[in-house]
């Protein structure tokens, strides 16, 4: 499997299946669910509530409307209840739910954002050291093309050096 880290925006790539981070509602709101939503231009935010809640950790597949993808899935890394907050287990959980729902799917491509580290509020460097350890010990039947992908120049960096430090 190919383990790549980009710059970019996950609403604007091309994938087999592209992923929200999510709360545990599947209410699309804002940064990264917000971007899928308005690239969607459908009712994806409708069609993912109505398969919510799920627990922490757990993912819900929607279709991608206008997206460039077959597949949005939404893996739930925050609680939409007390605290809100990401935790070192939900996204690992989250992560491994992905990409094995991926893989169930049939998917040969994903792009994957650094989740819980928005509005979750997680430490940005320890969930993508977290994200990039799953991707890379994850054994895949079907994926062969995995993008974590990072939106600002110092994340995009951030996420690179510690790919690289995990692939040496």
């Amino acid at each position: 499997m190919e383990f790549t880290v980009i710059q970019g925006d996950v609403a604007a790539e091309s994938a087999d299946a592209l992923v929200n981070a999510a709360g545990t509602s599947l209410q699309m709101g804002s940064g990264v669910a917000g971007a899928l939503r308005r690239g969607a231009n459908g009712p994806i935010n409708e069609e993912a509530v109505s398969k919510g809640p799920v627990d922490l950790g757990g993912v819900a597949i929607t279709d991608a409307y206008d997206l460039d993808a077959d597949y949005v899935i939404h893996a739930a890394t925050m609680p939409h209840y007390g605290d809100g907050r990401a935790t070192a287990e939900s996204i690992r959980e989250a992560t491994r739910n992905t990409l094995e729902k991926a893989d169930e799917l049939g998917c040969e491509s994903l792009v994957i954002p650094i989740l819980g580290t928005g509005a979750a509020g997680f430490d940005f460097e320890t969930g993508a050291q977290l994200i990039c350890e799953e991707v890379w010990s994850y054994e895949p039947t079907s994926l062969t093309d995995v993008r974590v992908i990072a939106y600002s120049e110092p994340e995009y960096q951030t996420v690179t050096d510690i790919a690289d430090q995990l692939q040496s």
